[in-house]
């Protein structure tokens, strides 16, 4: 369609170059790299507006896909405040599974469905897959129906049905048996007319694959299609939008290919990085124009991010005053980290700055705990954004429930909390019972319990599981009497069973939940036995906070995503914490690559000032563990760092090695923050301790001067394999054929010139 653009149009105002150029290039595919704080939202809802200002399109002629309704919604409203009124008839406005149910609706019969199809809460698809693995004789135990659940979702996220899932991927599953189960739910929603979530995408883009003719009416129907944060699309998503993009060809995507910080949901950062070869000719523009923060902090901002690989690249820049530079502090603790962070904020808000203008962003939820307690000491009102606080967590009031049982036998609320949490087969029946006793001997459920089980009154499994867990509290109650309490603790949520529910939980939250267990154990250690630790759990809870009233937000990286403040927190900056030691064990230099976009998110939440801390010691797992401050730190340019630390911050002593797993992602120790932290070790400029130490060895492993003096061709000799030459040398891994030993792989350190 030939169009000459209105340039004078009054929603164009005010925007600059890069942002008018996205509005009006309405031919083709555009792909706008959007920075952090560069008007993304006012460029995508502006250049809607511009296509219906112009009648380029009819609203129903447009495809724009949201991953919120909230998102969706405020983008309409946008719209109409721009056009001079309410915009009517945008029936192609929405979220991916919405706008996905409405297409499947259309097509149900093609599908093997009735357009009346029910989409099944996780709560139903779970119960269903728990009936497959009965009649399969999975034990339940060994591999959970939330397990499977969450395994199934990621195929689905995939793009894949069960006939598509390679081999590999469902050999281990629930016995050899996951693939299977897969295919009979799958079945099992076909028959009930049913669809769960994944479904949405998956059958839809099935269906535009085996009916061209349905897709072609879909390409006739949208002139024009846009995606909003385009980088946080997972695989699914990826196929069905290229399916429906490949109609007009005019397709925009918005995102930032350095603000995709969502693999563990599935999310593939590749998406956005190969929209040039998916759309040959396509354009990108670049808005690098940042209108949220001062010169200091994107400059900081922008150095790190450019450490990674795979990004297509841009610099934020602004203008102004260059502001303060981000200041790093390193603490001793946690406690001394939470008691900086509070005087920090106390000052602050004498100076006239609102608590509400202030955020504190951690790296894991179990972090949050130490700064909560702290506020509520120092008066501090607080919020925790995208979840409850630290004693509210379910994980939490669940231990919690135990301990009150054991501390108090007829507190019923505890009890009736966790009598089949983990599940023990204790369900509605027993616990009507157990009320019902209750009420007629005028006992507490506890005391019921102890009548019931001496009587027929249950099912024998109800009984025997009812009976098994009232000798658990009464082995805990003498262990009580001798054992310390955080010891306590862990003896109760390993020999319930509770923990390990944890642990074979395969979903994104088990691993957070677990290691706020962790943290609630280490909690008790302040206190001197188990009823003065739940006497100050119930006074913290008590400070209620008001509706109204400044207060500090608190909330993880993940969830401080699309927001800013004037001063933002950023704690816990050690190796090991952040980047996350789990993240760069499972996922390598891929993993440390989005742990590295996390903290661009998080220094380009501040409008004004940064703070970063980072403590020598961490109390986890019982053990004082020293640490060294994050590789980030390093990769962030001295001129827009400040950096301080205490005197001997790195002296104390530890055992603990904060690099554990090394081996299982070597290539993230070729960073350049790692670089420099091995430069500063290898110089003296840390107190040696054993973590050091540790960090030395690491370094002399991983130095690539060390590994260059071997070279092919060379004699060497193992103190295990003897003697051999060097077939292959690759940096500091050799490949060696050893005389009586035969060809091994090894590291250049195990060996010694012969």
């Amino acid at each position: 369609m030939t169009h000459t653009p209105d340039t004078a149009a009054p929603y164009l105002a005010g925007l600059n170059e890069a942002q008018r150029e996205a509005v009006l290039m309405t031919d083709g595919a555009v792909l706008v790299l959007a920075g952090a704080g560069t008007g993304k939202t006012r460029v995508l809802t502006t250049r809607l507006a511009h296509i219906l200002a112009t009648g380029l399109a009819w609203p129903s002629q447009i495809l724009a896909v949201t991953f919120t309704n909230k998102a969706a919604r405020e983008m309409q409203e946008r719209i109409g405040a721009l056009v001079g009124g309410v915009v009517e008839g945008m029936p192609w406005l929405g979220t991916f599974h919405a706008i996905a149910a409405k297409i499947l609706r259309r097509h149900a019969e093609l599908a093997g469905l009735k357009s009346n199809f029910t989409i099944l809460d996780a709560d139903d698809q779970i119960r269903l897959i728990k009936q497959l693995l009965q009649a399969e004789g999975v034990d339940e135990k060994r591999w959970p129906a939330r397990m499977i659940h969450a395994q199934i979702d990621r195929w689905k996220n995939k793009g894949l049905g069960p006939d598509q899932v390679p081999g590999g991927e469902a050999h281990d599953l629930a016995g050899g048996k996951g693939l299977d189960i897969y295919r009979q739910y799958q079945e099992r929603l076909r028959v009930l007319n049913a669809v769960d979530f994944g479904d949405l995408l998956l059958l839809t883009t099935r269906l535009f694959q085996d009916h061209p003719d349905v897709l072609a009416d879909y390409h006739r129907k949208f002139r024009y299609v846009l995606v909003d944060e385009y980088q946080d699309t997972n695989t699914a998503q990826y196929l069905w939008l290229r399916l429906l993009a490949q109609g007009s060809k005019n397709i925009c995507c918005v995102g930032d290919d350095d603000q995709s910080i969502y693999g563990w949901r599935g999310a593939e950062v590749g998406n956005i990085l190969r929209f040039e070869s998916d759309f040959p000719g396509a354009k990108i523009i670049r808005l690098e124009r940042n209108y949220r923060s001062t010169p200091n902090i994107l400059g900081a901002a922008s150095g790190l991010i450019a450490t990674n690989e795979d990004r297509l690249g841009k610099t934020l820049w602004t203008e102004g005053d260059a502001g303060e530079k981000i200041r790093v502090r390193g603490l001793w603790d946690g406690e001394e980290e939470a008691r900086f962070v509070a005087e920090k904020i106390e000052t602050l808000h004498r100076q006239g700055q609102s608590l509400d203008t202030m955020a504190i962003l951690v790296r894991a939820s179990s972090q949050m705990r130490e700064f909560e307690e702290r506020f509520v000491t120092t008066a501090i009102p607080y919020r925790v954004i995208g979840g409850p606080r630290f004693y509210e967590r379910m994980e939490i009031r669940d231990a919690l429930a135990y301990l009150r049982v054991i501390q108090s036998p007829d507190d019923d609320l505890a009890f009736e909390r966790i009598v089949n949490k983990p599940k023990r087969g204790l369900g509605d029946a027993t616990l009507q019972a157990l009320h019902a006793a209750a009420r007629l001997e005028g006992v507490s459920l506890t005391a019921a319990a102890g009548a019931l089980v001496q009587t027929d009154e249950l099912k024998p499994r109800a009984r025997n599981a009812l009976a098994a867990l009232l000798d658990d509290f009464a082995r805990w109650r003498q262990a009580a009497e001798v054992l310390p309490h955080p010891e306590l603790t862990e003896t109760v949520l390993d020999e319930s069973g509770y923990t390990e529910m944890f642990q074979m939980d395969r979903s994104p939250e088990a691993p957070g939940r677990l290691d706020n267990l962790k943290e609630l154990v280490r909690a008790m250690e302040a206190f001197e036995n188990l009823g003065g630790f739940l006497e100050h759990v119930s006074l913290v809870m008590e400070n209620e906070q008001s509706a109204e009233g400044e207060k500090v937000s608190i909330m993880t990286l993940h969830g401080a995503k699309g927001l800013e403040f004037d001063t933002v927190f950023l704690p816990g900056w050690e190796e090991g914490l952040f980047p996350s030691q789990r993240t760069l064990d499972e996922s390598g230099l891929k993993g440390l690559e989005e742990e590295r976009r996390l903290a661009y998110v998080g220094i380009t939440r501040a409008k004004r000032r940064a703070i970063i801390t980072h403590a020598s010691n961490r109390r986890l797992y019982n053990q004082w563990q020293s640490a060294l401050p994050s590789r980030f730190l390093e990769e962030i340019p001295d001129a827009h760092v400040e950096k301080e630390s205490a005197p001997g911050l790195y002296a104390s002593y530890s055992t603990h090695d904060p690099f554990r797993g090394a081996g299982h992602a070597p290539s993230t120790y070729s960073s350049p923050g790692w670089a420099r932290l091995r430069e500063n070790v290898a110089q003296g400029r840390y107190a040696r301790s054993p973590v050091v130490d540790s960090v030395a060895e690491l370094v002399a492993t991983n130095d690539p001067a060390a590994a260059n003096a071997f070279a092919k061709g060379m004699r060497v000799f193992h103190q295990k394999f003897g003697y051999g030459r060097i077939q292959q040398a690759d940096g500091n891994k050799l490949v060696v054929a050893f005389d009586k030993a035969g060809t091994k792989k090894v590291i250049s350190s195990f060996v010694e010139r012969a």
